[in-house]
């Protein structure tokens, strides 16, 4: 009997939508209806335009689709919140439900009441999120958020001294000759598809990389010529120290300074504040009788002064010399001081605006190779409120005690939290802080009265929901998506493959909602989904001269513009009379009388070295003596694919700690250990590793809450131990400052 002949392959463009910071060319190949297999980019390699190659992550996207644990129905829920007792019912009843107590808590509270949670597990151009902003702006509005959970601190910083948010391109590394990457981790995290590609011929170009973390991550090792573990909360201490070896040696950029700068020395600060205030008397110990030396910053970062000193050394004499800073380090308590030493560093040494220099800090504001909008218009909100992404418990417990003082802007608000929108995201439990204390917030029904949640997996955030939506993935659908660095790329992604059981895309079911609630035709406008994109194609096309059109942009999944070097403020280094830095004084500001005049002791002038809450020299460390880092790792984006075997077997959820504070508490390679602290407790294999400095431990974050009868986490999800008090500045996510405890179960 002859065998049946194979099915056939058919070979189809995808998008990649995750919040990894690049935008990876995807190509599922799909039999039978199934994605079977998933590769990557077979352009062209070119030297100065290489392939947009995606990582085990994306690689292993067709797992996610064919998982056996998907969402395949709507879910109304039963019993309290957290049981996981839903029962199943079908779309007309669920977008019934949800237009019924959207307008029950609008009518009753007033739009302020309306929440759209923090969400990142979908990132194209049809996003839930774009979705359901554009649905309620015609509803009155809804409480919006500024920041992120990634970058609160150097984003709200980052306008006080340099005006913007702004950084290099990657492609400048290649004229460094010294690098430093501070807290920063390409290797694991990705931050843009190419950003290790870059790394790996500027090293091979013959520059230093050197890199700051308290963990020898991939990055460090694969690249860094030299790795200083310091302890974590402690960078404006060593830059600080740096400063002062620069400066006691005569290494400064004097003229740079003079020109491009204010407040480094008492000859360049702002009328009416008083002598001793600049970063030179602060460094130099002028104003409190301490220097700053490298003998001062060795006991508080754990870094040998002669480290310190070689190091300043290196970075003022090897021009150009970039500084990366990573997001990691402004996640601390003082963030918001830790980007702004190191600002102040590349500038004393003339490090900004010239090819291969840079204080680095996360994507740029203004590197835009296309002229484009990639999302479905939302509208204007109606409500001007806002309050910082961080502190959405507080505004659900407090809301209407909330002020200015607590971040929030166009204020005061007129309700607490009532309602939320959680799409894609898995931020609402898993993702926040302290989560004890964030399910007791969801548990009381009398603060949030309803939550809608729409996503791939019954997640740890959707557990706590009243409304479970089950959501296509990008294969399922058309979309686009760009990179977080600027739109240098463009993807589009083709659907192929149908959605599972009643999987949806989030704009068909606000479609009927929206109809439900009287706004169906401005909602929709008449366009189906791939009209809309259609739509944004042509605006872009428009704009921006040579964009190809809808069919050709669909049949090469990717449209990449040849590249360009972008170097961040170089046209304000260059031109300060026709390009000052959008600042108070139109240059960058070392030192800021805006947050001077705010006489708070936590917001200083200058980028001081504040001890943090449980830093290393917070007396907790009695109690709970290791610092806890809750990294990113290769094997997840944020929470997303921690339900991969894959990615487990690729990169375990295991704790990292060093033999030496092992030893101390009898602890061994592989077994079972219980991480501790007042707030919550998990348990986690432990792994040994000299790559990790005494007194640190890490936890990869983004593993699933799975909480046993006691509440004690048992698959290592590292915010039930992470605290929920803000920067003082931006009111950003602190959750890399947390004290604990390891021992035995």
């Amino acid at each position: 009997m002859t065998a049946p002949a194979p099915a056939a392959e058919r070979v189809v463009p995808v998008a990649c939508s995750y919040n990894c910071g690049g935008r990876c060319v995807l190509r599922a190949h799909v039999r039978d209806g199934r994605v079977v297999r998933v590769s990557t980019d077979e352009t062209p390699d070119l030297e100065d335009n290489p392939q947009l190659r995606a990582c085990l992550k994306g690689r292993s996207s067709h797992l996610r689709i064919n998982h056996p644990d998907r969402l395949l129905h709507p879910l109304k829920r039963t019993g309290p919140r957290g049981s996981g007792a839903f029962q199943r019912i079908s779309w007309d009843e669920a977008t019934s439900l949800l237009a019924e107590n959207l307008r029950r808590i609008l009518d009753a509270y007033g739009p302020q009441s309306v929440y759209h949670m923090y969400a990142t597990g979908d990132q194209g151009a049809l996003s839930g999120r774009h979705c359901a902003r554009r649905l309620m702006n015609l509803l009155g509005g809804y409480l919006d958020y500024y920041n992120s959970y990634s970058s609160a601190c150097v984003s709200y910083l980052a306008p006080f001294v340099t005006g913007c948010k702004d950084t290099s391109g990657y492609d400048t590394l290649q004229h460094s000759r010294l690098i430093v990457l501070n807290g920063f981790n390409p290797a694991e995290t990705v931050f843009e598809t190419n950003s290790c590609h870059w790394l790996g011929k500027a090293r091979a170009a013959g520059a230093k990389v050197v890199v700051i973390d308290p963990v020898c991550t991939e990055t460090a090792a694969t690249f860094a010529d030299q790795w200083i573990p310091l302890r974590p909360t402690t960078d404006a201490a060593l830059f600080a120290a740096m400063a002062h070896v620069i400066i006691t040696e005569g290494l400064q950029d004097q003229a740079f300074l003079d020109a491009h700068c204010v407040g480094f020395d008492e000859a360049h600060m702002p009328d009416g504040v008083p002598p001793g205030n600049s970063y030179r008397s602060y460094v130099l110990g002028l104003a409190d009788g301490q220097p700053k030396t490298p003998g001062w910053a060795e006991p508080i970062t754990g870094v040998d002064a002669r480290t310190i000193r070689n190091l300043a050394l290196e970075f003022a004499t090897s021009r150009p010399a970039q500084l990366i800073q990573g997001l990691g380090p402004q996640r601390h308590a003082y963030g918001e001081l830790s980007v702004w030493a190191g600002i102040a560093l590349a500038c004393l040494t003339g490090n900004l605006g010239v090819p291969g220099g840079g204080w680095g800090g996360g994507q740029s504001t203004r590197l835009d190779t296309f002229r484009m909008d990639l999302a479905i218009p939302a509208g204007p909100n109606p409500v001007r409120a806002a309050i910082p992404v961080f502190m959405w418990t507080d505004a659900a417990v407090r809301g209407r005690s909330m002020t200015a003082a607590d971040g929030v802007r166009n204020g005061p608000l007129q309700s607490g939290i009532k309602f939320i929108w959680n799409l894609a995201g898995n931020t609402l439990v898993n993702q926040h802080a302290d989560i004890n204390r964030t399910v007791g917030i969801l548990r009381d029904e009398r603060l949030v009265e309803y939550i809608v949640t729409s996503d791939l997996f019954l997640t740890s955030s959707a557990r706590y929901s009243d409304l479970v939506l089950p959501s296509d993935h990008a294969f399922e659908r058309c979309d686009l998506g760009e990179p977080w660095l600027g739109s240098r790329y463009v993807i589009m992604g083709s659907q192929a493959v149908e959605p599972p059981g009643e999987c949806r895309h989030a704009y068909d079911w606000l479609s009927e909602a929206a109809r439900k609630l009287g706004v169906g035709e401005a909602f929709t406008e008449g366009r189906s989904k791939e009209d809309w994109l259609r739509h944004l194609v042509a605006q872009v096309q428009a704009d921006n001269p040579g964009f190809p059109p809808w069919e050709a942009l669909k049949a090469a999944g990717v449209h990449k513009d040849p590249t360009r070097q972008y170097v961040a403020f170089a046209a304000e280094i260059a031109q300060p009379d026709q390009h000052p830095f959008p600042t108070p004084s139109g240059k960058v500001e070392i030192f800021s009388k805006t947050l001077y005049d705010m006489n708070n002791p936590e917001i200083p002038g200058i980028p001081k070295y504040l001890p943090a809450w449980e830093g290393p020299e917070d007396p907790l460390r009695r109690r709970f003596p290791l610092q806890c880092l809750g990294s990113h790792s290769k094997r997840r984006v944020h929470s997303t694919y921690d339900e991969s075997e894959w990615m487990e077997e690729a990169e375990p959820q295991v704790l990292w700690i060093s033999p030496a504070d092992a030893q101390a508490r009898g602890l061994k390679e592989g077994e079972r250990v219980k991480v501790f602290n007042d707030r919550g407790a998990l348990t986690i294999r432990a792994h040994l590793s000299k790559r990790v400095r005494p007194g640190i431990v890490v936890i990869p974050q983004g593993a699933w809450y799975t909480p046993d009868a006691q509440g004690v986490c048992q698959r290592g999800c590292v915010n039930v131990l992470t605290s929920q008090r803000p920067t003082p500045l931006a009111h950003g996510n602190a959750q890399h400052t947390v004290l604990v405890e390891v021992a035995k179960p």
